[in-house]
């Protein structure tokens, strides 16, 4: 459930980004940018907020594991292999969840985003 809502989270935020962003992404693709720096410039903005995300809950997971230590039998902190499952599977759903406002960005009219204003 945790990784349904942030998959979702991240979504609503890029698909907001990208809808803030479309007059600028607009001038940009009739100033001649190409559709896949487009769709990359969106990707690597959704990789930076998960990778903050993912970072920070390392480092809380990390903590908590230290204090239940003491409180329950046989918890590591430092699980590599679980934590490393963990980063895979959500770093794959921040892929997924920012495809599509990457691909609703790469497909903006240069005219229609600049007529809207």
């Amino acid at each position: 459930m945790a990784l349904v809502l942030s998959a979702v989270g991240l979504y609503g935020v890029i698909a907001y980004s990208v809808s803030r962003r479309t007059r600028e992404i607009g001038v940009r693709m009739a100033l001649g940018a190409h559709r896949s720096s487009v769709h990359r410039m969106v990707l690597r903005d959704a990789s930076r907020l998960a990778a903050i995300g993912i970072a920070s809950g390392l480092i809380c997971s990390v903590g908590a594991a230290r204090l239940l230590r003491g409180v329950l039998f046989g918890v590591r902190a430092w699980d590599l292999s679980t934590l490393m499952g963990v980063v895979t599977v959500l770093s794959i759903a921040a892929l997924v969840a920012s495809y599509v406002p990457a691909r609703r960005a790469a497909s903006v009219n240069p005219v229609d985003a600049l007529r809207n204003e």
